[in-house]
């Protein structure tokens, strides 16, 4: 028997909070959304590291959760979106107001992709179909999503529940891990795919990237089960109105909270200033969190930000 499956649907064993149509319908109806500029221009910075040493981990970001991770032997995407949109067909939805801050067709060929969930500004066709030009990668997704990554002609799939693990060869293995939010791509699909996590652990490394989560208890699990994490990639935005926002995205006094119960050598933030989702003005994510590790004596060594476009080696 499944604690967040019905048979039919999956849910999120540690809240029933889940929203309603007319929930929806409440915040389309009395929004308070900031403004955000139509264009943001990038920073220049020098391409993502070519190579790293065993041990250490190189990571860029691209924008939103998209991160190139580098290791001494492996290249990995997260949730991988190029498109200018963030809805159907990549063209319709919220626009990016800042573009990918590395063309995919700069970066180099992926070994593995991981996909943490359905939602559009997590998972484009098209954006995963150019992954696979001239590669073979490893995409690793989500419970359900399996059957529709290889409609789209992709090869490689592995789907996997909650805790469920996967050799990727070469020393590596991926595991799935909760996250506390849920999937749709279509008004009628509801929750009919899984959401998650994932680590993937070599001899060398541990790498945590979260996919989408509200705040919950998953993270001290996480923690326990998955220790000497030595990078998290974990949200930070999307988070305005609370009321609305709190079981499915962390603000970022939450997502501090996540970091102290996964315990990892270094947080970075993602999911902030790409596609305005919520409310929060574009950089209040940013400006919260300044203020959240101040209040928590965390440094920005600890828990960091970067660039759109940056590299750190860790």
């Amino acid at each position: 028997m499944s604690d967040h499956c019905d048979g039919e649907r999956f849910f999120n064993p540690h809240t029933d909070d889940d929203r309603s149509i007319a929930d929806v319908i409440t915040w389309q109806r009395t929004r308070d959304k900031a403004p955000w500029p139509e264009e943001v221009p990038l920073a220049c910075y020098p391409p993502p590291p070519a190579s790293v040493d065993r041990g250490r981990v190189a990571v860029t970001f691209i924008g939103h959760s998209t991160f190139l991770v580098r290791t001494a032997d492996t290249v990995i995407l997260t949730d991988p979106v190029f498109t200018t949109h963030a809805g159907p067909f990549g063209r319709i939805g919220p626009r990016r107001v800042r573009p990918p801050a590395v063309p995919l067709d700069d970066l180099p060929l992926p070994d593995i992709v991981l996909v943490s969930h359905n939602h559009y500004d997590h998972l484009q066709p098209s954006s995963l179909r150019r992954c696979a030009h001239g590669a073979e990668p490893q995409f690793v997704t989500a419970l359900g999503l399996g059957s529709y990554l290889r409609a789209l002609t992709l090869e490689n799939v592995i789907e996997l529940d909650w805790w469920q693990e996967a050799d990727l060869g070469g020393g590596r293995r991926v595991t799935c891990v909760p996250a506390q939010h849920f999937s749709a791509r279509t008004p009628f699909d509801r929750n009919r795919t899984l959401w998650c996590g994932f680590v993937l652990h070599s001899a060398a490394e541990t790498i945590y990237f979260a996919g989408d989560s509200g705040y919950g208890p998953h993270f001290k699990e996480i923690g326990r089960r998955c220790p000497s994490i030595d990078v998290a990639l974990l949200p930070i935005g999307a988070y305005e109105p609370r009321w609305f926002m709190r079981p499915v995205h962390m603000n970022p006094t939450e997502a501090i909270e996540a970091h102290v119960d996964v315990a990892p050598r270094v947080s970075i933030g993602m999911h902030f200033g790409t596609f305005q989702l919520t409310d929060e003005a574009i950089d209040e994510p940013l400006l919260a969190l300044d203020r959240a590790l101040e209040e928590r004596r965390i440094s920005d060594e600890e828990f960091t930000v970067l660039d759109f476009g940056e590299s750190v080696v860790i």
